[in-house]
């Protein structure tokens, strides 16, 4: 492989490397050949949580310390290396909690702000789950109008995030033995911010310094984003922007055009990418982009906000992560609005090199060297109009050096937890059955879930590309959202022709059926709580168990790097999931930290953590686990299809 091929496995990304490179522009791919990881820092072994440290305490070199081995490696106020492990851990579920449970209290805000009809641009599109949100959150529905059920719903919502007592309103979604194991084990969440300024007060010096009691508030307070903010999240919005449902879109840099003005929308919260998408088809905006020369405006998405609006207008989606840096490297960017979360604050120097109009929007997430155009959503068709123009204005100051590589792929998205249960049994019979049968009679082994980021530690999109099709492989039908959602569009696994091409037999005969592919991309970060609701259903469906950890089921995130990966990895493995990430693990300098994590925590919580880079190890992990859960629940056997003839029928009426 040449270096660059190294980067990526994406074309297009090695395309706009090369280009960068000629034009002299640095991206994240240069930085991470010239800066390395810390080692103590990466295995969770430095703690600066005050100021005598910071305090180094590297892994031991042999494995089975003794006392006093591990007196002589603690921090200056005596803190072992298992507290510091664990407090580092848990600080890092408490910032990726806090980070989608502020999102989520963000679209509460404009929820109840649109039942009351105060914000224009928004309204209420999908009544059905207005109403499932209003029962669950014990709302009377009677013969109230939709107006007052929702202005109900929205303070609920709100209230949900100062909750002081009581537990969030759908944690009664999950399986009555998930809730009955949270409860006596005490991670039960209370209210979304409760849980997160407790366990960064645990974390501080002095407080809570046991381990093992550091990690069961981490479970509380992931549980608290997986069946709270995130959960909340996506309710609100598919009410707000509707349910998505299959679409067709492409996806990769292609996408831009040479002869529109590009606009690219980027980052995680969907009110403003939602409003951009309705105004850039007003007339007077496509006819001022004719004005400077241009045919048209082009809006794509990057990143989770392109999941957003890909899902529900079929917006075209110009990369993820990594590519962020790359869409602008062609040269065709007029503007890259950006909003919270994952934004390199190196976008702003790229910019620089060629012409893009760097536009931030967030009051929380401003970049030095940016233009902030501040997203107001009781003026946000305004705010749109503004920001679209500023990219108009912009075509005209393209250099000469504008180049888009041609690299495009087809894909089918939108498969909410909803809309699976409608493809698997109609109108009428919709349900989770035909999927538990085929999983009882194992033409589908199990189910994975791969979410989360990408890594510029390891090759670009290769990890999550390579355990996704060892598993379609193997018949393991796979649900995909966030940075691995993208990655697998881009391969061409998000269409129903896929299942033919990369799935195991079993499962082909199943997608080809339904009409389905291999791989259900299920949207943004915030999504995976359609994942925890699937589960939930195949559960209730019956003949799986009891409880979500019966399940022939596994999650990974083998390119994670942000904070919100290990919150939902915590969120997943406290409901009783077996979750493996790759690339680096956060608590290695401590065996003991990692043997609960990875050992102790299926006797309490009956999930676990597993870190393996090496995704074909990673999914022959996956696939133990799956048919080790196959094995408990009696469905190991492969049962032969028997054709009953009209005798044959009779004689089982007779019985």
């Amino acid at each position: 492989m040449s270096d660059l091929e190294k980067k990526s496995i994406d074309p297009a990304t090695i395309k706009m490397l090369k280009k960068a490179q000629a034009d002299g522009c640095e991206t994240i791919f240069d930085r991470a050949e010239t800066m390395k990881p810390c080692p103590i820092g990466a295995e969770g072994s430095c703690c600066k949580n005050c100021a005598m440290g910071p305090c180094r305490v590297p892994a031991p070199k042999k494995k089975g310390e003794t006392a006093a081995e591990k007196t002589k490696r603690t921090g200056l106020c005596g803190a072992t290396a298992e507290t510091i492990s664990a407090r580092n851990f848990a600080r890092m579920v408490a910032a990726g909690t806090a980070a989608h449970s502020d999102h989520a209290r963000g679209i509460s805000e404009v929820f109840l702000a649109t039942a009351k009809g105060e914000v224009p641009g928004f309204q209420l599109k999908d009544e059905q789950k207005l109403y499932q949100v209003a029962m669950d959150f014990g709302v009377e529905i009677g013969d109230r109008s939709i107006k007052d059920i929702a202005v109900d719903v929205g303070h609920k919502a709100v209230a949900e995030f100062g909750r002081q007592e009581g537990e969030p309103l759908f944690i009664k979604r999950a399986p009555l033995k998930r809730q009955e194991i949270w409860r006596k084990l005490g991670i039960t969440p209370r209210g979304i911010d409760r849980e997160v300024v407790e366990l960064m007060h645990r974390t501080h010096m002095g407080v809570d310094q046991d381990y093992r009691s550091l990690l069961m508030a981490a479970a509380r307070c992931a549980l608290a984003d997986g069946w709270g903010g995130s959960m909340i999240s996506t309710e609100l919005q598919d009410i707000l922007f509707g349910n998505p449902v299959p679409v067709f879109g492409q996806i990769n840099l292609g996408v831009l055009k040479k002869d529109e003005v590009n606009v690219v929308i980027h980052g995680h919260e969907p009110l403003l990418p939602e409003i951009m998408a309705d105004v850039v088809h007003d007339p007077d905006i496509q006819q001022a982009a004719k004005a400077v020369g241009a045919k048209g405006v082009n809006l794509a998405g990057m990143c989770c906000s392109a999941n957003e609006i890909l899902m529900r207008h079929g917006i075209p989606v110009a990369g993820n992560f990594l590519q962020q840096e790359l869409a602008i490297v062609t040269g065709a960017v007029d503007a890259m609005v950006v909003d919270v979360q994952c934004e390199m604050q190196s976008l702003a120097q790229v910019a620089k090199c060629y012409h893009t109009k760097l536009i931030t929007t967030s009051a929380k997430a401003k970049i030095d060297g940016a233009t902030h155009i501040e997203f107001e959503e009781h003026n946000a068709p305004n705010v749109a109009k503004k920001i679209l123009m500023e990219g108009i204005q912009n075509f005209k100051n393209r250099k000469p050096n504008v180049e888009i590589p041609s690299d495009t792929a087809d894909q089918v998205v939108g498969f909410s937890h909803e809309t699976i249960n409608y493809l698997l049994g109609g109108v009428f019979r919709a349900s989770y059955r035909p999927l538990n049968d085929n999983i009882i009679n194992g033409r589908i082994r199990g189910i994975a879930g791969v979410v989360g980021c990408n890594n510029a530690r390891v090759t670009h999109d290769d990890p999550n590309l390579t355990l996704i099709k060892e598993l379609i492989k193997n018949d393991v039908i796979v649900l995909v959202t966030g940075c691995s959602a993208m990655a697998c569009g881009k391969a061409g696994l998000l269409t129903p022709e896929a299942a033919r091409q990369y799935a195991g037999a079993g499962l082909a005969s199943v997608c080809e059926a339904v009409g389905i592919p291999p791989v259900l991309h299920m949207g943004s970060c915030v999504d995976n709580s359609r994942i925890l609701m699937a589960a939930t259903a195949v559960v209730k469906d019956g003949g799986l168990g009891d409880d979500i950890s019966d399940l022939p089921a596994a999650g990974a995130a083998l390119e994670w790097m942000s904070e919100k990966a290990v919150a939902i990895g915590h969120y997943f493995v406290a409901s009783g999931v077996f979750t493996v990430f790759g690339t680096t693990w956060p608590t290695t300098g401590s065996e003991e930290v990692t043997k609960l994590l990875f050992e102790e925590f299926e006797n309490t919580v009956k999930g676990k953590w597993g870190f393996e880079p090496d995704p074909i190890k990673a999914a022959k992990l996956m696939i133990e686990h799956i048919d080790k859960k196959r094995k408990a629940l009696g469905i190991d056997k492969a049962r032969e299809r028997v054709l009953f003839d009209m005798a044959k029928r009779r004689e089982l009426d007779a019985a």
